[in-house]
């Protein structure tokens, strides 16, 4: 990170300098949420009838608070953002400012980390530490692509990788990715999918020695988001055991523990630091001096940062039920609803006033698809086609899994970088 304060080093970031920032005054006396929404009013109030469509605001001062208190709670684990969990430019440009270094599972994504300037195309295999090519099974393209831009550590969990990295890339250096406990997530949950189970870790170690592909060591993801933050211990006494069965091989010491993600942002997060912190500090004590430890925060970072604005387009009362059509939906940035399980809060932008009746209201997107619906029995008061709804903590797996169904671009969207002072 350069001179000058964390947050005078994001606003000159790539990423964030190549885009208009907005600046807001942040009143201590009043909540940030209602500040945010005085900000989404008046960028409402300023643009053209034909810019009147859905939008976020990303506020990049939270980014920098909870970098802040990510180093104050794990001051020994780098963060690697997870950038599928939403790739915007500012957001990758401020937490490459702040220090974080990045997990990517594609081409596209590795793209996007060194157009920040994060390490440069041509260099040396090996020379840019700052990607991790966390994709346990990879295309052949993307990996070639990987050694061309000096991305030189990977995670694999099948022997078949082994193979490929030997072929493609063999100057790369391996993360043996395990299968970890249950996290008891509500979301993704990615061990079926992925992981080596413990009777596995030494045929895969064997499988890299002898194609001469280097383990630097392991990895692991418990989920996202966890709710039963304890199975990070039993992770991490998985991972010793991995670097151990390494030695027993007669295989270099491993050098890197990657815990992966799964945090989310609040008292959740202190509680999985302070499992995690104990867990290294009794587990991991003896190596520590010598091995990275590292993790993949996704939502942790982005969530709570944006917030969506959506417009009513259409309305329909039946009785005392009502509802209405938003220019956003799941098959936008809303489609969080789908594949990470976010239950939406709508709140009128305009407000509620006190004792105002209120109608169970069903929200839909724009999409001719009837499935395409937000909220159902929602208590909102009565709303008017042209006024506003607005969605706090939007930035986990919205934007940046939406798609082009029924002509709805959701890479058409506006986003407003805001800083408040």
């Amino acid at each position: 990170m350069g001179g000058g304060s964390p947050m005078q080093t994001v606003l000159s970031a790539p990423g964030v300098k190549d885009g208009k920032v907005v600046s807001f005054t942040l009143d201590a006396a009043t909540d940030e949420k209602d500040t945010v929404a005085g900000l989404i009013r008046s960028i409402i109030a300023t643009s053209s009838p034909a810019q009147r469509t859905a939008f976020h605001v990303f506020h990049i001062n939270t980014v920098v608070d909870l970098f802040s208190a990510w180093r104050r709670t794990l001051p020994n684990v780098r963060p690697y953002y997870a950038v599928k969990c939403n790739p915007d430019p500012a957001l990758l440009g401020a937490l490459a400012a702040l220090g974080a270094g990045f997990d990517c599972a594609s081409r596209a994504e590795m793209e996007a980390v060194l157009a920040l300037g994060v390490g440069v195309g041509g260099v040396p295999p090996g020379a840019n530490r700052s990607i991790v090519y966390a994709n346990p099974c990879k295309a052949e393209p993307h990996l070639e692509y990987a050694a061309e831009a000096g991305v030189a550590l990977a995670t694999y969990d099948t022997e078949s990788e082994v193979a490929k990295v030997a072929r493609c890339h063999p100057r790369c250096e391996l993360l043996l990715r395990l299968k970890g406990p249950d996290g008891g997530t509500t979301g993704g949950d990615l061990m079926n999918k992925y992981g080596a189970h413990a009777h596995e870790v030494s045929p895969l170690l064997r499988a890299a020695q002898r194609a001469r592909v280097a383990v630097a060591g392991v990895s692991f993801h418990v989920g996202s988001p966890v709710s039963r933050v304890d199975v990070y211990r039993g992770a991490i006494e998985s991972a010793r055991a991995a670097f151990d069965a390494a030695v027993a091989l007669g295989m270099p010491p491993m050098r890197v523990l990657d815990i992966g993600g799964g945090f989310r942002a609040g008292a959740a997060f202190d509680e999985a630091a302070a499992v995690i912190n104990d867990a290294l500090a009794d587990v991991f004590g003896d190596l520590l001096p010598c091995v990275e430890v590292i993790a993949e925060p996704g939502r942790y970072f982005a969530e709570t940062a944006f917030t969506l604005a959506a417009r009513v387009i259409g309305k329909r009362a039946r009785g005392e039920a009502r509802e209405y059509w938003i220019d956003d939906g799941l098959y936008g940035s809303l489609n969080n609803v789908l594949m990470d399980h976010k239950v939406p809060r709508p709140r009128p932008l305009a407000g509620a006033c006190p004792g105002e009746k209120t109608y169970a209201s069903t929200v839909f997107g724009p999409t001719c698809d009837s499935q395409d619906l937000v909220v159902t029995g929602y208590q909102l008061p009565e709303m008017s086609v042209g006024d506003w709804l607005v969605f706090d903590n939007m930035g986990a797996y919205s934007t940046g899994a939406g798609s082009k169904f029924n002509g709805f671009d959701i890479s058409e969207m506006k986003i407003y970088v805001a800083y408040s002072s």
